[in-house]
């Protein structure tokens, strides 16, 4: 990195930290809150996400401020393992992406601090409870559409970003049986709708691409592109080295026509392409109001997201790319729907213009901007080394569908 963009960088991360301890003491229980201004409450998925740039940082009160986080979480995890959507709320519950995200930062908590058995009855009861959220009865989970981080999307049946994110755990707490069959269903492509036998499973491969789809179920499915799920098979290892290289390069290629026909502004993906457009059999009618074409969920640029993608950048073997993108992230995290501010770390930004349509100081944005500006700066996939130096074996067609996986002995 050269002296210029480290220099940006180091700027950057200070006004990074900044946001993140004025956000540490919410005013719900002294929980952190979601956002500088809006969103005062402690959202468990922004604050599980949020995690790996607060664990990266070293700050010791920022992870302190994230044990308590969890405690909370324990204290109001359903009876049957459930991790609610706010941390303070045992009542807001249904999210799909809570519990799997719960044990994911659980497990990098666990190694940062060296408290090995940390929560290890709420953890048991989370592992458990995500048993039951595969309706084949097997490691692949499924979901319920707006159950996730996009409320205000369709993603039905098995999605690529929570499953991603149930790998990562499943390798983390050392389950690697689960996990290679886990891996071995996400890699059948995606099956077309007039395919005779429903029987046959239903992966994320999509054919004669390098990326996973959105989502799919049985005869149905979404072959628009998911950022953050795609990041993350990167950074997880689910996708090989050939295919990650290979995707990170196809969205190059594809966001320099977005930026060509009008449709990006910037140098960096939207979370969702090609957009839905009204008309397009994913096109729903709330969409008109809250999801138009390049906004929000249906190709809005996400700071933290973009963090997600820098790491998988570094991850593929593009470190020079990771810093020309970091450079990039650099300059979409300043600005602000408050102009007063130098950093706004927004929640998301228009795709074709640019714009800060969200809350300022957001904190995932300013977590997961450090989180990527760390792993830049020390050529390191801070957290997931282990998972991509030791990729795993995947046992032959026959023998794997002789032996499913146990269910989690609690």
């Amino acid at each position: 990195m050269d002296a210029k963009l480290q220099a940006e960088v180091d700027e950057a991360k200070a006004a990074a930290l900044a946001v993140l301890r004025h956000n540490w003491h919410g005013p719900f229980f002294g929980l952190p809150r979601t956002a500088g201004w809006g969103y005062p409450e402690a959202y468990t998925r922004d604050m599980m996400i949020s995690a790996l740039g607060i664990l990266a940082s070293g700050d010791e009160e920022l992870i302190e401020g994230l044990r308590q986080v969890f405690l909370m979480l324990a204290k109001n995890q359903t009876p049957r393992g459930h991790i609610p959507s706010l941390a303070h709320d045992p009542l807001d519950v249904g999210a799909s992406d809570t519990t799997p995200l719960f044990l994911m930062a659980l497990a990098l908590f666990r190694r940062v601090t060296g408290e090995e058995h940390f929560l290890e009855e709420v953890a048991q009861k989370a592992l458990t409870w995500m048993e039951y959220q595969s309706p084949g009865d097997h490691v692949m989970v499924g979901q319920l559409p707006t159950s996730d981080w996009r409320d205000e999307q369709w993603v039905l049946g098995f999605g690529l970003y929570v499953n991603t994110v149930v790998y990562t755990y499943l390798r983390l707490f050392g389950q690697d049986e689960r996990a290679a069959f886990l891996l071995h269903l996400m890699r059948h492509f995606v099956i077309s709708a007039d395919m005779r036998y429903s029987y046959i499973h239903s992966g994320l491969l999509v054919p004669h691409k390098p990326y996973y789809a959105l989502w799919t179920y049985k005869v149905f499915s979404n072959e628009r592109f998911d950022l953050l799920g795609n990041s993350l098979a990167i950074i997880s290892g689910i996708a090989t080295n050939n295919r990650a290289r290979a995707l990170i390069r196809w969205v190059e290629e594809e966001c320099e026509g977005l930026q060509k026909k009008g449709d990006l502004s910037v140098d960096m993906p939207p979370n969702l392409f090609p957009y839905i457009l009204p008309g397009d059999p994913d096109w729903h009618e709330r969409y008109q109001h809250f999801n138009q074409p390049g906004k929000y969920h249906n190709g809005g640029i996400w700071p933290f997201i973009c963090g997600f993608y820098v790491v998988a950048v570094l991850a593929a073997g593009y470190q020079r790319l990771a810093e020309r993108k970091l450079a990039v992230l650099t300059q979409l995290v300043r600005p602000a729907a408050d102009k007063a501010l130098e950093f706004g770390f927004n929640e998301w930004l228009c795709a074709p213009d640019g714009n800060p349509c969200g809350n300022d100081w957001q904190t995932w944005s300013a977590a997961l901007y450090l989180y990527a500006a760390t792993c830049v700066e020390r050529n390191e996939v801070i957290f997931f080394t282990d998972l991509l130096a030791n990729p795993l074996h995947i046992p032959d067609k026959e023998s794997i569908h002789q032996h499913v996986p146990e269910p989690y002995a609690t």
